[in-house]
């Protein structure tokens, strides 16, 4: 089968509070949701047609049973997604205080199976022949994800377009001042790099978003996006071509994943051969769509939802 996009990293189970402005300790009731970067992205962009599947591992669970259904169920090809026995598949909880406070709080010990994924099991012919492949910071914090990380990446020599989704999580990290050479090496291999500004600021030690930007280019990547929050995202590529677009105005009631419709719009319009401009309203469409629900991977929009709000100019 050729896919579209190829993701690799980070999934488990979030559970929301379904009160909104109430502390975790006094929250009675949650929703369930697929969650985790690598898998929402190839949410996102299957709910706009995308032929896509995502390279991670769960614990031998039930909660590891859910997730592949969960995938199953949003059109994402799982045959890569494999157990890992002795290893609880991660959750992750939240606190919801709109418009802009979102504890989150992981439960990934004693390890995530996602950081079991090893390089001698990956399909690297897959990986090698999709349209993208997307990996992420967090596959770069520890042993064997590393490894299979840099591996799926060198195999791949930026054939296609192929994604770095920054992805910081200090936490995730034994020690984060050891990240930076491990970014750097990933974005020798990759064309794309995505990232908000402490992201950014990891990757190059540089945070103001235009050095920012040029710096990434200067790593080797032919299209640096940096998210600067309220002030929109910008994005410059190789070509000298850069765009600048402000966020689209929208009643905030959860912000998590909105980064990842984010990034599933953005490889539908490099699927489509969009200009930069036209790739950032939309993906700032999508992520404004998913802030304004609480849910992540069930609330990825449609394309028409995503083409309402970009002629609105702002979600309705």
């Amino acid at each position: 089968m050729a896919y579209d996009l190829i993701t690799m990293g980070r999934i488990g189970v979030d559970l929301y509070p379904l009160q909104t402005g109430v502390p975790l300790p006094q929250v009675t009731s949650f929703g369930k949701f697929l969650g985790g970067s690598a898998a929402n992205v190839a949410v996102a962009a299957s709910r706009l047609g995308r032929a896509t599947a995502v390279v991670t591992r769960t614990g031998e669970d039930p909660f590891g049973e859910y997730l592949h259904q969960a995938l199953r169920d949003f059109g994402v090809d799982d045959r890569w997604v494999t157990p890992v026995a002795g290893l609880p598949t991660p959750v992750t909880f939240c606190e919801v205080f709109p418009p802009d406070d979102f504890p989150l709080y992981f439960y990934r010990r004693p390890k995530a199976p996602d950081l079991e994924i090893d390089a001698h099991e990956l399909d690297l012919e897959a990986i090698a022949g999709t349209r993208i492949f997307w990996v992420t910071g967090t596959g770069l914090s520890e042993e064997p994800s590393r490894t299979a990380t840099l591996a799926a990446l060198a195999h791949r020599a930026k054939a296609g377009t192929t994604v770095f989704d920054l992805d910081w999580r200090p936490m995730f990290w034994t020690d984060p001042a050891t990240a930076r050479p491990f970014y750097e090496e990933a974005l020798r291999h990759t064309t794309v790099a995505v990232g908000n500004l402490d992201e950014v600021e990891v990757a190059t030690g540089v945070r103001e978003p235009h050095a920012a930007a040029r710096a990434l280019l200067d790593a080797g990547v032919e299209l640096a996006v940096v998210k600067q929050g309220p002030k929109g995202v910008l994005a410059v590529n190789s070509k000298g071509e850069s765009a600048e677009v402000p966020p689209l105005p929208v009643n905030v009631l959860n912000g998590l994943g909105a980064g990842d419709a984010f990034g599933g719009s953005l490889c539908h319009g490099l699927l489509e051969g969009w200009g930069l401009e036209r790739i950032m309203r939309y993906a700032n469409a999508a992520g404004a769509i998913v802030a304004s629900r609480l849910e992540c991977s069930s609330a990825m929009p449609t394309v028409d939802e995503i083409e309402a709000a970009v002629a609105a100019g702002a979600v309705l």
